[in-house]
């Protein structure tokens, strides 16, 4: 997908908002690392999150892309779905997640493939999943696949 720029010169994710931009450039903005359809799990306590390295049912650990993505949430209803007003909120979000650095006054990774051209980069650099996520059909127990990495 090539979502072209609105000025010369400039792309569109320096000159929109989040919520000002069109459907196609918020979904451009997925760089495709898989982080965020990793389980979490949520210390009822406290609120504190833990990351584990499983990967949610749809999501192809190969390419790091969602299996069902324009189904996802009738296969997975508790499948978080980004928007303008969530992103803010939701503190689990990776550090190097496109949606959270401009909601954050950010610019894109220069791995980003809207930057580079290349979209295995984030692949390449290590920055996806691919290679360390497990299926969730092979996980087990949550609680064993806690990891540090995904933020």
């Amino acid at each position: 997908m090539s979502v072209p720029s609105t000025a010369p010169g400039l792309p569109f994710w320096k000159l929109k908002t989040l919520a000002e931009m069109s459907a196609e450039e918020w979904e451009s903005l997925c760089d495709g690392c898989g982080k965020c359809c990793l389980e979490k799990l949520e210390d009822y306590d406290s609120g504190e999150i833990s990351h584990t390295n499983v990967a949610c049912r749809l999501l192809n650990v190969q390419t790091c892309r969602c299996t069902r993505y324009d189904q996802r949430l009738r296969f997975v209803p508790n499948c978080v779905q980004l928007t303008p007003e969530s992103v803010p909120e939701l503190t689990w979000l990776p550090t190097t997640c496109a949606y959270r650095l401009l909601a954050d006054g950010q610019d894109l990774p220069w791995w980003h493939y809207l930057v580079s051209g290349n979209r295995e980069l984030v692949h390449s650099v290590g920055v996806s999943v691919q290679g360390r996520a497990v299926p969730e059909q092979r996980a087990g127990p949550l609680e064993h696949h806690i990891v540090t990495w995904p933020a």
